[in-house]
């Protein structure tokens, strides 16, 4: 097996590295960066990028208009940014939504079209800007990997890209940016971490280099998202699933994700459900579906978190992960789609749409069990 790694040229990991942002654009002979990110974001921690920069007199520029689950609309207004003065690299500061907005920015400026003529299995190999990624929550892993996932507003799905020109030149991953994520974020955050190091452990393209950095981060959740979510300022925690959300970030972005995130994505762009919501309400049925294709390696994973004995069978620890996942969104207060406000009958009227749009994600090929439309089906119906 050949096992296939991208992932950025520096990667600096500790609390305060953000504060070093002047040096490394420095050591890049960069000296012009675009930061972007959200309102919220922006409010909450811009300073502690721009105060460095302007100590160091680097001349920045600002777009803060991204929007949760990040559209091609959003995507066009960032180039119009970026188009307006003479930039030389992309700062994604903040969650998911920032940091894959800014890998698309950059990758549009140099590919025409638009961003669903380079949907998966496409790869965007021709790189614009240099990105640099720093987040500021502990989940999505977008800061070490070569994927982005964008909205299409004219078609209601989102994309899955990926290539070299998705894969961060700088990643600055510091945990004392995550202290003022809410208790739900930290949630669904952490729990899309778990998902990210299972799926990528359990995929079909998983190799030992993607085994290893999986297998580092599940017991590290497992260990620490009860803890974050009820105090949110507890530093250990904070650290650890940091860490844990970049480990199971390298793990993914080189091995896949598979059935979870395939479904998850048709629930986030029809019903604007947040990304790690919506995988972490999928998570126990698709792993419960996915076991007796892969029992030995979904046991490693039960025991791998202390969920399982070392002496328990194959079978008996699948069913202990599949019990655990489950408790585990019984104490994130977890909600499921009835309990969200969504409208019953749209849901059940999209369920085939959002079928054939996960299959065509290409993501549940990965999984050890390869579901049929109707399958996919009646694990949406369990999310209801």
């Amino acid at each position: 097996m050949i096992g296939r790694v991208q992932s950025p040229r520096i990667i600096r990991i500790g609390g305060g590295v953000a504060q070093e942002l002047p040096e490394i654009l420095g050591q890049l002979g960069l000296s012009r960066p675009l930061i972007v990110t959200d309102a919220n974001v922006a409010q909450l921690h811009l300073t502690k990028l721009t105060d460095p920069l302007d100590a160091s007199g680097i001349d920045w520029g600002l777009f803060d208009d991204v929007v949760e689950d990040p559209t091609d609309i959003c995507v066009n207004q960032g180039l119009i940014a970026l188009n307006s003065n003479t930039y030389d690299c992309i700062i994604g500061f903040g969650g998911g939504s920032p940091m894959d907005t800014a890998k698309a920015i950059s990758f549009m400026s140099v590919n025409p079209g638009h961003v669903r003529d380079y949907k998966s299995p496409a790869q965007i190999d021709r790189c614009g800007p240099p990105i640099i990624a720093i987040p500021t929550t502990g989940g999505t892993g977008s800061e070490l990997t070569r994927w982005c996932v964008i909205t299409d507003t004219q078609k209601t799905e989102k994309y899955n890209l990926s290539g070299l020109a998705c894969v961060a030149s700088v990643a600055l991953i510091d945990w004392t940016l995550t202290t003022t994520v809410p208790p739900r974020t930290t949630a669904d955050t952490a729990v899309d971490s778990l998902t990210h190091a299972i799926e990528a452990f359990v995929s079909r393209k998983s190799h030992p280099y993607t085994d290893a950095f999986a297998l580092a981060a599940m017991p590290a959740i497992a260990t620490h998202v009860r803890t974050a979510y009820s105090d949110p300022e507890n530093a250990p925690a904070r650290e650890a699933l940091m860490l844990a959300a970049s480990q199971a970030g390298m793990a993914f972005s080189n091995a896949s994700v598979a059935l979870v995130h395939g479904m998850s994505r048709p629930v986030g762009a029809h019903f604007h459900v947040a990304h790690g919501l919506s995988n972490a309400m999928l998570l126990p049925a698709v792993t419960a579906f996915s076991t007796a294709a892969a029992s030995e390696r979904y046991a490693i994973c039960a025991r791998s978190m202390g969920w399982a004995a070392e002496d328990d069978s194959d079978v008996a620890a699948c069913a202990k992960l599949v019990e655990a996942l489950a408790r585990l969104n019984q104490d994130l207060e977890v909600p499921l789609m009835s309990e969200q406000g969504h409208d019953k009958q749209a849901f059940f009227d999209l369920r085939d749409t959002m079928a054939e749009q996960a299959l065509a994600s290409g993501s549940p090929q990965n999984n050890p069990r390869i579901p049929s439309a109707a399958e996919i089906i009646t694990l949406y119906d369990q999310i209801w």
